[in-house]
């Protein structure tokens, strides 16, 4: 996290941080349970620079904010720099936010929830302020959850966070505390111990809202259905049994654990038709597991291939609209320069939670 300096900055200053996807686990990171996730390389960007008034950029164009109406969530895309700035008590500021992202936009990668971390860490580093990463990633959450009104999975803001691939455990945080009285979430780097991901992901093409796809879900683990309870219960475990499987490249294991885990969510409701049929292309031609990289309905899936690069091409074909791969790669953090930084481009752009 960034350390003190001046309290009036007079250069610019671009954070980034990167999207994620679950490879076995998710969604208990709500429910209390255990997540393994790794980075992906496209990340969310937010810069500041001084200016003469609060202004904030995007693909839309520029809006200036001038009373706290302004700062009401209005499902455009300036959302995310609006509930930072409204969190953090900022209305004050003289200084333009511009915000843009090549994470794919309703793609269950975390595409909101880091530029949510990217705003933040941009803000506090732009006044010179300090948090832990741990307190950071929790206050992320926050904004997403109290300002923006998403109901959101606590991987989505540790993973961009501390980057990398993690091991992560969630006890005693299902019930959405207020971030001064949650517990920490349990965060183990794996990253120098794997050195191989035979993973391919595959964005539907349809973009969701993940909150949409959450809520009746959790609303029914809320009031105790026996059958949601004992699954995100079995999901959970299915996480700590795949740590171990992929420590150990017992890949078929870990193949068979992803699928259990995708069959799981999908008798929840919590898949869907482009989901589905993805995942089939990508057991038909030879992957050992497939599952949702995030929340279902649309956003992309995960499959594990020998030759993942080979998979990819195949579920292009299938219908994929894009592929990527799982990359550890840094969480938030600071971009050596705000000079030459790319413009907002139309359709680089996230605001809603994955």
């Amino acid at each position: 996290m960034p350390s003190a300096s001046q309290d009036t900055p007079e250069a610019a200053v671009v954070a980034s941080a990167p999207g994620r996807c679950g490879i076995i686990g998710n969604p208990t990171d709500m429910y209390g349970g255990s997540v393994l996730s790794c980075t992906i390389a496209e990340r969310g960007y937010v810069s500041i620079r001084p200016a003469d008034r609060l202004t904030l950029e995007s693909d839309q164009g520029v809006v200036t904010i001038r009373s706290r109406d302004d700062l009401r969530q209005r499902g455009d895309h300036f959302d995310v720099l609006r509930a930072v700035i409204s969190q953090q008590q900022c209305l004050g500021m003289k200084a333009h936010f511009t915000c843009w992202s090549d994470v794919p936009t309703g793609s269950g990668l975390s595409s909101s929830s880091s530029l949510v971390v990217a705003a933040l860490y941009a803000l506090i580093s732009y006044q010179g302020r300090a948090m832990s990463k741990y307190f950071f990633a929790e206050t992320a959450r926050g904004i997403e959850l109290n300002d923006m009104g998403v109901i959101c999975g606590y991987q989505d803001f540790y993973m961009p966070t501390f980057g990398g691939l993690n091991y992560m455990e969630f006890r005693d945080k299902e019930f959405y505390r207020e971030v001064h009285s949650e517990p920490y979430a349990a965060v183990e780097s794996l990253t120098p111990l794997v050195p191989e991901l035979p993973f391919v992901l595959a964005h539907t093409g349809v973009e969701h809202r993940a909150d949409v796809v959450h809520r009746p879900i959790r609303e029914r683990w809320l009031e105790g259905e026996r059958h949601v309870v004992q699954a995100y219960v079995e999901i959970g475990r299915l996480a700590r049994e795949g740590k171990k499987a992929l420590l150990e490249a017992d890949w078929a294991h870990l193949g068979r654990l992803m699928n259990e885990n995708h069959a799981i969510q999908r008798d929840l409701g919590g898949s869907g038709e482009e989901n589905e049929r993805l995942i089939a292309a990508a057991l038909r031609n030879g992957a050992l597991g497939a599952k949702l990289a995030g929340a279902g309905d649309g956003g992309t899936i995960i499959a594990l291939h020998p030759e993942p690069e080979v998979l990819g091409s195949q579920l292009q074909q299938a219908g994929a609209s894009r592929i990527l791969q799982p990359r550890p790669v840094a969480g938030a953090r600071l971009e050596e320069s705000a000079v030459d930084t790319p413009a907002p481009v139309a359709g680089t752009f996230a605001r809603t939670a994955e």
